[in-house]
C-alpha cells in the first residue's frame, strides 16, 4: 500500500483547554493553509473546574485559475 497524505478537510473545529498548548493548535493549523473562521468561545467546565475554548478554522481557497481565453480576452480590449 502507498503511503498518500490524508486529504485535508475543508472545516476543523478545535475545542481544548485554553492554555499555552491550545494556542499552539490553531497556530499549527494556520501554518498548515487554514484561516480562522468566526469568533473564538469559551464556556466553564463545571465537572472538570475549568475553562473549555474552540474555535474554527476553514482551508484556504486557493485563487481561481486563469483561462486562456479570458487572457486573450484582456490582451484584446487594450
Amino acid at each position: 500500500m502507498e503511503n498518500t497524505p490524508a486529504k485535508k478537510k475543508n472545516y476543523v473545529l478545535l475545542t481544548g483547554r485554553d492554555d499555552a498548548a491550545f494556542c499552539q493548535r490553531v497556530s499549527d493549523r494556520m501554518d498548515e493553509g487554514y484561516e480562522l473562521y468566526g469568533s473564538p468561545s469559551i464556556t466553564f467546565n463545571s465537572w472538570w473546574g475549568r475553562p473549555v475554548v474552540a474555535q474554527a478554522l476553514v482551508l484556504k481557497k486557493k485563487p481561481a485559475k486563469k483561462t486562456a481565453s479570458k487572457s486573450a480576452a484582456k490582451s484584446a480590449k487594450k
